[in-house]
């Protein structure tokens, strides 16, 4: 059985950072990539970034050059460095496992953020 967990969310000012922790445990090896997605009240949720086993990242236009995805060495753990925060990065913060292309699988509960201006 697979679990992600986050943490890391809070309250923060605007221009500020947070670093948001993903812990993954059970099958980690059958992933195939890791992500980020939000949801802000009343909207859809939205990606933020992924980062895959194979090689590269990806960023969504509204966060690129302001957040960073990264990962440990042994891959059972992400993180969503963000800096230059702004009050509509405000939402709940969810973490993503896929284990093949058709997309992702595994999701977390979620640490909210909140960026006051």
């Amino acid at each position: 059985q697979v679990q992600l967990v986050e943490s890391g969310g809070g309250l923060v000012q605007a221009g500020g950072s947070l670093r948001l922790s993903c812990a993954a445990s059970g099958r980690t090896f059958s992933f195939v990539r890791m992500g980020w997605f939000r949801q802000a009240p009343g909207k859809e949720r939205e990606f933020v970034a992924a980062i895959a086993w194979s090689g590269g990242n990806t960023y969504a236009d509204s966060v690129r050059g302001r957040f960073t995805i990264s990962e440990d060495n042994a891959r059972n753990t992400i993180y969503l460095q963000m800096n230059s925060l702004k009050p509509e990065d405000t939402a709940v913060y969810y973490c993503a496992a896929a284990i093949d292309a058709r997309g992702y699988v595994h999701w977390g509960q979620g640490t909210p953020v909140t960026v006051s201006s």
